[in-house]
């Protein structure tokens, strides 16, 4: 099992780019090796084509700013850079493959909406995706922990996304590897060998990271 984790930073360039770059992105994730990749701040109009685009199911939650969506849209598909994470976003999960369920779990209201949310694949591996808070450790620690409480007696478990946090730690999990503040946990899995970062050139101001896992035998 391949997974990816990418933060789309609302569908933005790390140098401004004054038009859309869904097809710039769809390019990236369409031509990574990847079973199922977890996408934080998406554009909410971006998951269905994504998915299109790259053979998979898309599975989505809504998160903050997206009041009078259309409007903003309209704006940030001419220009993502005029209103920039005010264009609306939600987090997104990509499977290629049959998914099993959507679950979502709030995580928190204030500062902002953050959710988690999760499917489960055909090899019985539940994967969770989250973007925890922003601007305080302890913040983001908490949404972390919630997300991981709110899926506490799953196995095999994979959970993962912007974490927010440079050296998270979950007990009863195993760190699989991550980069900055991007990280997967699991819980009933093994790596295969060190998480990867991705070359995603200009988009983004997060580089996309990959592990590779497989359920862990129980013992005998």
């Amino acid at each position: 099992m391949l997974a990816l984790s990418w933060n789309l930073y609302h569908g933005r360039a790390r140098n401004p780019v004054r038009r859309s770059l869904l097809d710039d992105f769809s390019a990236a994730l369409d031509g990574w090796e990847w079973d199922v990749a977890i996408l934080q701040e998406v554009p909410p109009w971006w998951p269905a084509v994504l998915g299109q685009r790259c053979g998979a199911s898309a599975r989505w939650v809504l998160t903050s700013r997206n009041f009078g969506l259309a409007v903003r849209r309209r704006v940030s598909e001419r220009d993502p850079e005029r209103l920039k994470a005010n264009g609306g976003g939600c987090n997104a999960i990509l499977v290629r493959g049959a998914v099993h369920g959507h679950r979502v779990v709030r995580l928190t209201w204030w500062p902002e909406r953050r959710w988690a949310h999760a499917v489960t694949v055909d090899s019985g591996l539940t994967v969770v995706n989250l973007h925890a808070s922003t601007h305080r450790d302890a913040w983001a620690a908490r949404d972390v922990a919630r997300a991981a409480a709110a899926w506490s007696g799953v196995s095999p478990l994979l959970l993962g996304g912007d974490l927010n946090l440079r050296r998270p730690a979950l007990d009863g999990m195993t760190w699989l590897g991550g980069n900055h503040v991007d990280h997967f946990f699991g819980r009933g899995v093994e790596p295969l060998g060190p998480a990867e970062v991705l070359d995603r050139g200009e988009l983004s101001d997060h580089p996309p990271i990959r592990v590779s896992l497989v359920a862990r035998t129980p013992a005998a």
